[in-house]
């Protein structure tokens, strides 16, 4: 791996868990801090599906709205590629293969292959379950239960695939900003 990937990687940070953990409002703490970020892949789909009444929805084809999140987790890789100094990963390539597990699918081998070829740092930060701060919303159908399973999947196919997972405590965002930066040394 050319010393370039490896520096990139080392400053790729991902921050995944079940849905209502408070990743993404993480984030954009993080990026309203200075950092660069990525968008949520799963969230963004749904919206557009749902404004073109597409196919790649999770209640009408599970498999497609996967396929479609892993070219999103792709292609922002490549983007973060050009960014400098830490960014921050609203899900990573890895969630695929959760998400796979979690409908109970075998992980394709392309997803596989995928999450070894695109690395990010070995600590990857785990937002559990905060019954306090979940809700759902028009994009957030999933119930409290659901996201349990989702942040066991997502983090069972870290683990697997030789990544540490840092769990964030449950604080305040600015307590979890502060955590995060102190853990990457910022």
């Amino acid at each position: 791996m050319p010393k370039e990937e490896r520096s990139s990687i080392a400053s790729f940070h991902v921050i995944t868990g079940g849905p209502g953990s408070g990743k993404t409002t993480l984030i954009d703490a993080l990026a309203e801090a200075g950092f660069a970020r990525t968008i949520e892949a799963g969230r963004a789909i749904i919206q557009d599906q749902t404004a073109i009444d597409g196919p790649a929805l999770p209640t009408r084809d599970p498999v497609l709205f996967a396929e479609l999140m892993l070219s999103w987790e792709l292609q922002s890789y490549r983007s973060a590629q050009a960014q400098d100094g830490p960014v921050f990963f609203d899900r990573g390539v890895p969630d695929i293969a959760g998400y796979y597990r979690l409908i109970g699918k075998v992980v394709p081998p392309h997803v596989t292959a995928a999450t070894e070829r695109f690395r990010y740092n070995r600590r990857v930060f785990a937002a559990p379950p905060w019954p306090e701060i979940f809700g759902q919303d028009v994009e957030r159908k999933q119930t409290y239960e659901e996201a349990v399973c989702t942040f066991e999947a997502v983090t069972g196919a870290y683990r697997d695939f030789g990544y540490e997972l840092v769990l964030l405590p449950l604080v305040p965002v600015p307590q979890r900003v502060e955590f995060i930066l102190d853990v990457i040394g910022q």
